[in-house]
């Protein structure tokens, strides 16, 4: 393997600074991946901040990832506004789940209050994991659902575009307790680790056009996108990274609207291709992304190290950067000879020089 010319660390810190890098950077999406690596309950990825730390700290360190661990999931709000959630407890769930929403009804909307961010739902858990964070030097991040998949774990995603449909009023009620909730849980990161050290994370998979239109996406998500970006920008966060997940390639004029930082980071599930996202974000945004999580857990070694080649030698060609990831969190069953081979497609072919 052709030996690196710069520490994880030195590699991040230059990319975001828009400076040269000696390789395309391994980023990553693997949670429950990393408590089967080593022997821990999938649950306590997310019950159990130490452990989630430790595990994956110790998989990145197994696999050469450039990025550090981070806490989240991506049922976030439901347990945040006061409803429940159920841990994964078998092989094939990977993830915490909703368990009763926090509105079911018109009243439990109305009488819907926001949180107290010190302690809603996995928040505590959270800031101990940031905590780690900054013990181990590692880019302090906080996860958070976006604007349209935080309210559809308010209240089920089903029942928001009814009433985006019948009575608009209720869904942009939802989509404001979720703007301003986003915002103040990243306040509370920035006043704990200064706003200019803290990333905040925000995967948006409920907006993606199999739910939604582009027309509604227009009318109720990028209105509150745009506000609570331009609110986190103001604090003095730097970057926030966007994960616009599954099938929203008619929604990228409108996320290309929405301002992300100096640069910002923007990844992509395997349903928009990367030559797409450079041309609407290359200028402005680090791209990252995007091999198929299905094509990881199941594909044959080969067929992954061709795939990572191939979309390697595209990322290459952004502007502002790129980092080689999954389009989504690699399955915790994933084998982990094909977790490898994306790292050994990036020492083949992820070279700057």
């Amino acid at each position: 393997m052709r030996q690196d010319k710069m520490t994880n660390k030195e590699r991040i810190e230059a990319l975001l600074k828009g400076q040269p890098i000696d390789r395309v950077p391994f980023y990553p999406f693997v949670l429950g991946f990393c408590a089967r690596k080593v022997g821990y309950p999938i649950a306590s990825i997310y019950s159990d901040a130490k452990r989630s730390f430790e595990a994956q700290l110790w998989t990145m360190k197994q696999y050469g990832f450039d990025w550090g661990p981070i806490y989240g999931y991506a049922s976030y709000g439901t347990w945040e506004f006061g409803g429940e959630v159920k841990m994964p407890t078998g092989g094939y769930e990977q993830a915490p789940s909703h368990k009763i929403f926090p509105v079911q009804s018109e009243e439990d909307l109305f009488r819907l209050q926001l949180p107290d961010v010190r302690n809603a739902g996995c928040i505590p858990i959270a800031m101990e994991f940031s905590q780690l964070q900054d013990e181990f030097d590692i880019p302090i991040s906080v996860v958070l659902g976006g604007n349209f998949t935080i309210a559809g774990n308010i209240c089920p995603v089903e029942r928001l575009c009814r009433w985006m449909l019948k009575k608009p009023e209720l869904a942009h009620r939802v989509l404001r307790l979720a703007t301003d909730h986003i915002v103040d849980v990243v306040r509370y990161w920035g006043d704990t680790f200064g706003a200019g050290r803290t990333i905040p994370k925000i995967w948006e998979p409920l907006a993606t056009n199999h739910i939604i239109s582009p027309k509604q996406f227009e009318q109720f998500v990028l209105p509150y996108l745009r506000e609570s970006s331009e609110r986190i920008l103001a604090m003095g966060v730097r970057h926030i990274l966007y994960h616009i997940c599954g099938e929203q390639n008619a929604n990228l004029p409108y996320w290309a609207q929405v301002p992300m930082g100096d640069p910002g980071l923007c990844s992509f599930g395997q349903e928009v291709d990367i030559d797409t996202a450079i041309k609407y974000f290359g200028d402005t945004c680090i791209i990252i992304g995007n091999i198929d999580p299905k094509v990881i857990q199941n594909g044959a070694p080969d067929q992954i190290y061709q795939l990572c080649k191939e979309t390697i030698e595209k990322g290459k060609r952004a502007p502002r950067g790129y980092m080689l990831c999954s389009g989504c969190e690699i399955p915790p069953e994933t084998p982990p000879c094909n977790v490898y081979m994306m790292r050994e497609a990036i020492n083949d072919w992820g070279w700057y020089d």
